[in-house]
């Protein structure tokens, strides 16, 4: 499948203003894949992809867990942090895809994960950064971008963790595996 019919293919299953980010996510990717050597079209891939499960049932998220053996722990949280795992499983079985980097870029497109690859890096700070966007500190965010990809996604994941600090909400455990990747790795943290 191209582009296109990977964007017709999510487009009925999500809202307009979600389908515009999707959009937003990919065109940041594929600039960022360009700059920084990954592949262009797994970049797009993942990208399109990265949000299919967004406005799933929840309980159907919870039952595909369940039936497909994903990680147990997925089930303790919501559709925040179902949404990726599911999506990863949805384009594997729906869209064939079996390219485990960029099946781990849907995966870990909200959380971060340890050892995250250049694609999941390129997918992570995409969906944070794409022009759509618009928060407090996501103009700093764009412009670490273009100096030094592991910067910008010390500096992404830093974000993400202080809102969800901030905001008074759980982090999911992984998320914190990432940020102590990436902060070990930042020797001018």
């Amino acid at each position: 499948m191209g582009r296109d019919e990977y964007l017709a293919a999510i487009k009925p299953r999500m809202p307009e203003k979600r389908y515009i980010h999707t959009i937003g996510v990919m065109e940041t990717a594929i600039y960022l894949a360009q700059k920084y050597g990954e592949n262009v079209n797994s970049a797009e891939t993942a990208a399109i992809l990265h949000d299919i499960a967004k406005y799933a049932d929840e309980d159907w998220m919870r039952q595909i867990v369940k039936e497909h053996k994903l990680d147990p722990k997925l089930c303790d949280w919501g559709s925040e942090i179902l949404h990726g795992p599911v999506g990863a499983w949805i384009a594997e079985t729906e869209f064939n895809i079996h390219d485990v980097d960029i099946l781990n870029s849907i995966r870990f497109h909200t959380t971060g994960r340890a050892g995250m690859s250049k694609l999941e890096k390129i997918i992570y700070i995409a969906d944070m950064i794409e022009p759509n966007r618009k928060f407090d500190g996501v103009e700093k965010l764009r412009k670490k971008v273009e100096v030094d990809l592991n910067k910008a996604m010390r500096a992404c994941i830093r974000h993400s963790i202080a809102f969800l600090v901030h905001s008074k909400q759980p982090i999911f455990p992984v998320s914190i595996e990432c940020y102590n990747d990436v902060i070990s790795s930042d020797t001018t943290a």
